[in-house]
């Protein structure tokens, strides 16, 4: 088995590119060779500690990648396909994993979250959306018990609009606001009918705080439960999955901020033990996106998946 990985990274300067490169820091099998930017072309790479690097100009005549064995695509959604040609017809053996949508509905790629999908990653590999994460954490364990639709609503730090400045991330709109959006049809909402459960509403929402999401699941069952059995459902679900923490208690946002966990709690059904409510929490910069992108890594790679990853 190979102990040592090269790795570029296309895109890097948000702030998900900045999470994995924090993890790539501490990672003992990944090293980071080459990183892509636009607008940070020739500037030092700061954040990365293990050697000196500089960041290289992004241009799709001029992407080399000899010597690479793993490349982080970190762009803006519709951007990938500008590099993708260029990987497949030069660099076919090399691994790939993109952390945008661009290829979660494509049947050529492997869309993983590692605690639900067991099989060992490909070498091309879609990473979920962070939303979509959260709501599938959430449905997973259930999804033999559901009857009907299942109803989300998530609120997420203004991290999750990006770092170009937006009407999602603008403070003066943030400002003793919580705004909604894509109130039906979100991209998360596609993902997750797709790859999890079919009868699905999401509404999404962006909070004043930086970082971490919200979701809230509101799911009919096919026969009456209590919160007891329902905490054992999802604590033996994800009873070999250290990163996915059960609680009976509501788990709360500021209790995942800079973690790689998830929590999921607050299991609470009505009257009739039919309808039950569950919250999950997950860092959307972390559990949400980096983490697993190198969780998918690790497996891609025969490593042991938390490889790298401090589990808090």
């Amino acid at each position: 088995m190979k102990a040592k990985f090269n790795i570029a990274m296309i895109g890097g300067r948000g702030y998900v590119g900045q999470e994995i490169i924090q993890i790539l820091n501490d990672h003992p099998n990944f090293g980071l060779v080459k990183i892509f930017s636009k607008s940070s072309a020739g500037d030092p790479v700061n954040e990365y500690k293990k050697s000196k690097l500089n960041y290289s100009l992004l241009e799709v005549s001029d992407i080399n990648l000899e010597g690479v064995d793993i490349v982080i695509m970190a762009l803006p959604n519709n951007e990938s396909f500008k590099y993708l040609d260029i990987i497949n017809q030069n660099y076919s053996d090399i691994t790939l994993i993109d952390l945008s949508s661009d290829y979660r509905f494509d049947k050529d790629w492997q869309y993983r979250i590692p605690e639900i999908t067991r099989e060992k990653a490909t070498n091309r590999i879609s990473n979920p959306g962070c939303y979509a994460t959260a709501m599938q954490l959430s449905i997973s364990p259930l999804k033999d018990l559901i009857k009907d639709s299942v109803s989300c609503m998530g609120i997420s730090g203004y991290s999750g609009a990006g770092a170009s400045p937006n009407d999602k991330n603008n403070p003066d709109n943030l400002k003793n606001n919580i705004i909604p959006y894509s109130l039906s049809n979100h991209i998360h909402e596609n993902e997750v009918q797709k790859h999890c459960y079919e009868d699905l509403l999401f509404s999404p929402h962006v909070g004043n705080f930086f970082r971490g999401i919200l979701i809230t699941s509101h799911i009919k069952l096919k026969n009456s439960s209590n919160e007891s059995e329902i905490y054992r459902v999802f604590s033996d679900y994800y009873k070999n999955d250290p990163l996915v923490k059960i609680q009976k208690d509501i788990p709360m946002i500021n209790k995942v901020i800079n973690k790689h966990s998830a929590l999921i709690g607050g299991f609470s059904l009505d009257k009739g033990g039919c309808n039950i409510t569950i919250c999950c929490v997950i860092d959307n910069l972390l559990k949400g996106a980096a983490t697993q992108a190198i969780q998918n890594l690790n497996s891609s790679c025969d490593l042991e998946e938390l490889t790298g990853i401090n589990n808090d």
